[in-house]
């Protein structure tokens, strides 16, 4: 997704922001302010893409920046639209270490502020503006310091009215030791590369495992798998405490980067941000990135006729226990809604996720919290169901008359989850159900008392 394809959803914005709010001669002397209650919500859930240079079109840091959108917000925050978060409420796990859906109070702060006129509020209520990273900052810099080891991949020149490419250049990592990974970023190089760059791959490829993404529930040892994906929305990962990421001496970096044409020249590149561990604080556990496919006889076998709802599952063992880190579904205009279950070893089923609602616009990654992170045995199922609109009912839907299979252009479509599975052996893993049950159980406590 590309800054050319928010174009559509500014437009609509913008209409919208041609009907001026309403202006009341009085306000109500407890209505919202922008300083005091509106500013708030914008800078903890909806700043990380609406400021300046960033991939949103248009800036909310500021009132006078906000003001003459305040009934499109309304609207979008009224039907849950903004911030994008399409995991199905009334189902599986609600819990997110990175959940930005605004709450019910904050919609109706919102709401209130708008039909009070949207003011603006004393300036000394307005709270300390947030520093965001620009230019060559990264997110995690305030956390681990700058990155301890940057790859780039090679530039490369999008033309104006090429056709689609992936680019899949292989580099080392120049990496003489082991080292275990903590946090990962990865991102275009420049703004105007964001333009061009619909998603990248970054793959692991070293001597415990096979390049891909083949490896997590699969064999016992899970392999180094998928390192890092990057598409509009994701900034980047952050492992789970006690548990890490693996590179070895020699390993190389396989990148699979899909560009594609906005009418200009661009150049640029794609790059990873890699934070390691300090020596001596290797985690004990080991986390993949694996891709597990919702399409019933694998990838290839997608096939969706014209005019036509489609439903289709995958089915993933895991040969060693795990805790499940998180949920990124991922499919392309037809996709309509994917569900991530657990199928136990005693055969009850367990929802872990589902999103209803998927947006193309939007490759979210949902993290679960540390007490809701699930913790499945050896030998669970993890079932993936996806669901695809091939009908004109779809607003999404470029024809409705065409067959669609599985394939990497956009007109084509996929139907996987991006999973992070931190794996452990038996004897662990009953010491972290256990450890999950006593914190469970002493907040229950606090909860009664």
């Amino acid at each position: 997704m590309t800054y050319g394809q928010y174009r559509p959803l500014a437009g609509a914005f913008a209409m919208t922001a041609l009907m001026a709010v309403p202006s009341f001669a009085q306000t109500a002397a407890n209505a919202p302010t922008f300083t005091k209650d509106v500013a708030p919500i914008f800078q903890a859930k909806c700043e990380s893409c609406h400021r300046p240079d960033s991939i949103a079109p248009m800036s909310l840091v500021t009132y006078e920046q906000s003001r003459p959108w305040a009934r499109s917000i309304r609207d979008r925050v009224q039907t849950r639209n903004m911030p994008p978060w399409h995991i199905d409420k009334s189902l599986g796990i609600q819990h997110f270490e990175n959940d930005r859906s605004l709450s019910d109070a904050e919609i109706d702060t919102i709401v209130k502020w708008v039909a009070a006129g949207a003011p603006k509020g004393d300036m000394k209520d307005m709270p300390k503006a947030i520093e965001w990273p620009v230019n060559d900052g990264w997110n995690f810099e305030k956390l681990y310091g700058k990155p301890d080891l940057i790859i780039k991949s090679p530039a490369y020149t999008q033309k104006g009215n090429a056709m689609d490419a992936w680019y899949k250049p292989v580099q080392a990592t120049g990496l003489t030791e082991e080292r275990w990974v903590r946090a990962i970023e990865m991102r275009p190089s420049t703004v105007p590369g964001r333009k061009i760059t619909h998603h990248a791959l970054a793959r692991l490829q070293q001597d415990d495992g096979e390049t891909g993404n083949s490896a997590a529930p699969g064999g016992d040892d899970p392999g180094p798998g998928l390192f890092m994906e990057w598409a509009v929305g994701k900034q980047g990962e952050i492992m789970r405490e006690g548990s890490g990421k693996l590179m070895k001496p020699g390993s190389k970096i396989v990148w699979d980067i899909h560009y594609h044409a906005v009418g200009e020249d661009i150049t640029d590149s794609v790059e990873l941000g890699i934070y390691f561990y300090p020596k001596g604080q290797e985690p004990k556990f080991r986390q993949t990135l694996a891709l597990f496919s919702g399409i019933t006889g694998g990838n290839r076998a997608l096939d969706i006729a014209p005019n036509s709802l489609s439903v289709t599952q995958g089915f993933h063992v895991m040969k060693k226990a795990g805790r499940v880190e998180n949920f990124q579904p991922h499919m392309h205009l037809r996709g309509k809604a994917m569900s991530m279950e657990a199928i136990l070893p005693t055969g009850g089923t367990q929802m872990l996720s589902q999103v209803s609602d998927y947006s193309f616009n939007w490759h979210t990654n949902y993290v679960y919290a540390d007490d809701a992170a699930p913790l499945l045995p050896k030998g669970t199922i993890l079932r993936i169901t996806s669901w695809h609109d091939n009908t004109a009912a779809n607003k999404n839907n470029p024809d409705p008359n065409q067959w669609v299979g599985w394939g990497d252009r956009t007109v084509d479509e996929m139907a996987h989850a991006w999973v992070n599975i931190t794996y452990m052996d038996d004897a662990d893993f009953k010491v972290e159900v256990e450890k999950r049950k006593a914190k469970t159980a002493t907040t229950s406590d606090r909860q009664q008392q």
